[in-house]
């Protein structure tokens, strides 16, 4: 969890009362959520007053079908946090409660006094998801409506960051989300190939419903010891088909125990696709190319960061 901020389950269990209270799925956190999200910080700070931003996990197309996600309840929070949110409701979205009424939910929402409700245009809530912008009216002194958020003339949704995904094209997904896509988790033992081939991994426990791109990718690694550049494989190994499919990670220029704590792979830029190997020499002599091509790519991530107007 974010330090310092508690992670609340329900509507009922938010502290503020009075709060500008942003609205939404927020599976990503891109950036059509972050315009709808800093316009709400903004009416907060006019009205000193709690920015609440409350949430639900799974989204509904996860649950209901067989998309995956693209936040994890921790990875979500964080982002929250980051953008702003002094406090975050993230409500589990089961069967049961997409069966609620939407008459209920307003109800549970007006019973926190918001003072200005802040949600995207296409928001829809409650059984069926009956529920919608009149509805909502009724729970606020104040409903703000965002319009959907274009990135170079393309509508942006989770549907379109988990297709870019899908397609290993990590440079758009940064695109529509505003940030790389991340990754969280614990570091777990693995059978410690890559140390005999003098590139020791981070094994890093993925639930299987979160969306992965499947390749060799530039990576930084946020640990409990800082932040470190490196790069990473994704999704099933070729090499050793026997196992599960992972996210391993080599941190560049760092010998560290990260088993059982918990790292952030931000995925930079996709190096190329996976392929098996004839034997670990051949592996051997890739990973070093790809070594090569990972820090030339963090290197011109960094430059784009710094350059004006980045």
């Amino acid at each position: 969890m974010t330090p310092g901020m508690p992670l609340r389950r329900a509507l009922a269990d938010v502290a503020a009362t009075g709060a500008v209270v942003a609205l939404g799925n927020f599976d990503g956190v891109h950036l059509g959520h972050r315009a709808l999200l800093a316009l709400a910080r903004e009416r907060a700070d006019e009205l000193a007053v709690h920015l609440v931003v409350v949430s639900f996990f799974p989204p509904a197309k996860v649950l209901f079908g067989d998309a995956r996600y693209l936040t994890s309840e921790v990875e979500k929070h964080a982002l929250l946090a980051e953008v702003g949110a002094d406090e975050v409701a993230i409500v589990p979205f089961t069967r049961a409660f997409a069966a609620t009424p939407a008459a209920a939910f307003a109800g549970e929402l007006a019973a926190r006094s918001p003072r200005v409700v802040v949600v995207g245009e296409d928001f829809r809530f409650g059984r069926d998801r009956a529920g919608g912008l009149d509805l909502l009216r009724t729970a606020t002194e104040h409903l703000e409506v965002v319009p959907l958020e274009l990135a170079g003339g393309e509508v942006v949704k989770s549907s379109a960051v988990r297709l870019a995904l899908a397609e290993g094209d990590v440079a758009h997904a940064t695109h529509l989300l505003g940030a790389p896509y991340r990754v969280q988790g614990p570091v777990v033992l693995g059978h410690q190939r890559g140390r005999t081939l003098g590139f020791p991994t981070a094994n890093v426990a993925t639930d299987p419903l979160k969306a992965l791109p499947i390749g060799v990718f530039a990576v930084r690694i946020d640990t409990p010891f800082g932040r470190h550049g490196g790069m990473a494989n994704v999704g099933p190994r070729p090499t050793f088909p026997d196992g599960a499919p992972a996210l391993e990670a080599h941190l560049f220029d760092a010998d560290l125990d990260l088993y059982d704590q918990a790292i952030t792979v931000h995925l930079i830029a996709r190096l190329r696709a996976q392929r098996r190997f004839a034997g670990l020499d051949d592996l051997r002599a890739q990973l070093e190319r790809d070594a090569l091509d990972a820090r030339a790519a963090l290197d011109l991530d960094a430059q784009a960061a710094r350059a004006p107007g980045a």
